[in-house]
């Protein structure tokens, strides 16, 4: 048998989507769930603990204190995440038979569904590429903020689960170490190919082509693999 704070913590969970409860909310003061649950008050303390290091609840302290339902950052749990595959010895194959399976339906449910405002954020992303690159740290940027077109779309997505897998796959590309070491090499390919498509998918999504959106996103993932894997190998073998 488990813990009794952590069954406790598990009903407080449920009992928080039971009640709609939302972020900034109070929970029952502490008397309150010593009572209800029938548990000591170092129990019920330990509970709200781990629920605390789960992300889900804060606690403040004074008149109006006490636990509150909280929500995780998104960046706190992409990094929770890639902590769990740090040791997984990941590669750029594997990010990539992903993205290649999920940017493109992405970016296709996107189209008919964004704002004037939306399609300013995409437009915006894409002036990246009339920065000129003088140094080896602006030429790691410029790749990192290649990247923040796909977080746009990721971020305009409705279906939470698909914004944050691939929200995570952008990320795992800008934390591993052989990317770093990609990205702060000259890549005029992967300049050409991202500002090639990038500029084509902005122009598909204001004509609401969802189609054409998905091909050219296909088509977008298979270069920026080719060219990833490509340099993959040639550090590799400069390595060795």
């Amino acid at each position: 048998m488990g813990k009794r704070s952590d069954a406790i913590a598990s009903e407080i969970k449920s009992w928080i989507v039971e009640q709609n409860l939302t972020p900034g909310h109070h929970l029952p003061q502490e008397k309150d769930l010593i009572e209800y649950f029938s548990s000591a008050k170092s129990t019920v303390r330990e509970a709200i603990k781990v629920l605390q290091a789960q992300g889900l609840v804060t606690t403040r302290t004074g008149p109006g204190g006490g636990a509150f339902v909280t929500e995780i950052p998104q960046e706190k749990a992409l990094s929770l995440l890639s902590n769990y595959f740090y040791f997984k010895d990941l590669s750029i194959k594997d990010i990539y038979q992903l993205r290649r399976q999920l940017e493109p339906e992405m970016a296709a449910s996107l189209c008919g569904n964004l704002d004037a405002h939306d399609l300013e954020r995409l437009k915006t992303a894409i002036t990246i590429y009339s920065s000129p690159i003088a140094t080896q740290e602006e030429e790691y940027q410029q790749r990192l903020n290649e990247l923040v077109f796909h977080e746009v779309l990721a971020d305009l997505n409705p279906n939470p689960l698909l914004s944050f897998v691939c929200r995570f796959l952008l990320s795992l590309l800008k934390n591993l170490d052989f990317c770093h070491k990609i990205y702060q090499k000259p890549n005029p390919e992967l300049f050409d190919t991202g500002r090639y498509y990038q500029m084509a998918l902005y122009d598909a999504l204001v004509m609401k082509d969802r189609d054409k959106v998905r091909h050219l996103m296909q088509k977008h993932m298979l270069a920026a693999e080719k060219i990833m894997l490509e340099r993959e190998r040639e550090l590799k073998s400069n390595l060795q």
